[in-house]
């Protein structure tokens, strides 16, 4: 039997998108109208904006906590989480977690490993851009990374949380950050990294002047391969004992 997969929500957006992912590309491995049981908690995103804009990072794991904690108590036996921001708390809420949980930048340095870039563009929010989840994760897979300048980082978070999140896909605000592509493949990136799991529903890979990961679909197929026993890469952090044969 399939894993049951629990996804940790942040924003609606971001979240659909990564649950339609793996529902479409169940088939093709599963058979028809087939696909690993889903479950999704969200708390709204206003609580983890407060949060964050307060620099509390305690509070925010603590929301991402209670989500694995609600989700492992109606069965899913590992946690998918599209959302590249919070991740900066990642270590202390897979530590405390009853379920393990599947890290997404680490999930996007492998496949830019396995696709043979060596020094990537970052786009995401500014918390992102200026924060550790990227620049440690790509250091450890020994590959390089950049951010835009900090009027531009500054400009793409405005888009992502004025227009994004809530469902806004403007074509000025596409051209703006084919703009920043370019301009990062200037600077010698070699492939861009969209590292807000909502841009990918604005920039698809025909828009983009260099190659691109998505990390929202990326992640979605890394749960799916996981839940049919499929993926080399196991979750990192170890489910306790005592869940006797459940699997995430």
């Amino acid at each position: 039997m399939a894993k049951h997969i629990g996804i940790v929500a942040c924003s609606v957006e971001g979240a659909a998108l990564c649950y339609r992912t793996i529902a479409a590309e169940s088939e093709a491995l599963l058979g028809e109208h087939q696909h690993p049981e889903m479950s999704i908690h969200t708390h709204q995103l206003a609580d983890y904006m407060r949060a964050i804009r307060a620099d509390d990072w305690e509070r925010v794991a603590a929301l991402m906590l209670d989500s694995a904690k609600k989700l492992s108590a109606i069965g899913a036996d590992f946690i998918a989480c599209p959302d590249n921001t919070i991740h900066r708390v990642w270590a202390p809420v897979a530590r405390k977690s009853p379920v393990p949980w599947l890290h997404i930048a680490r999930v996007v340095a492998e496949e830019a490993r396995r696709r043979g870039y060596r020094q990537l563009g970052v786009l995401g929010t500014k918390y992102t851009c200026d924060g550790p989840v990227y620049r440690e994760a790509l250091a450890e897979a020994g590959l390089g990374h950049a951010v835009p300048e900090k009027e531009a980082r500054e400009k793409i978070d405005e888009i992502i949380f004025r227009e994004l999140v809530k469902g806004k896909f403007l074509q000025g605000s596409r051209g703006y950050l084919v703009h920043v592509i370019h301009k990062l493949r200037e600077a010698g990136c070699d492939a861009v990294v969209l590292g807000c799991t909502e841009i990918p529903l604005l920039i698809e890979a025909k828009d983009s002047p260099l190659p691109v990961l998505d990390s929202t679909r990326l992640l979605a197929r890394a749960a799916l391969l996981h839940a049919i026993g499929k993926d080399e890469a196991k979750p990192a952090a170890k489910k306790p004992a005592g869940r006797g044969g459940r699997k995430r």
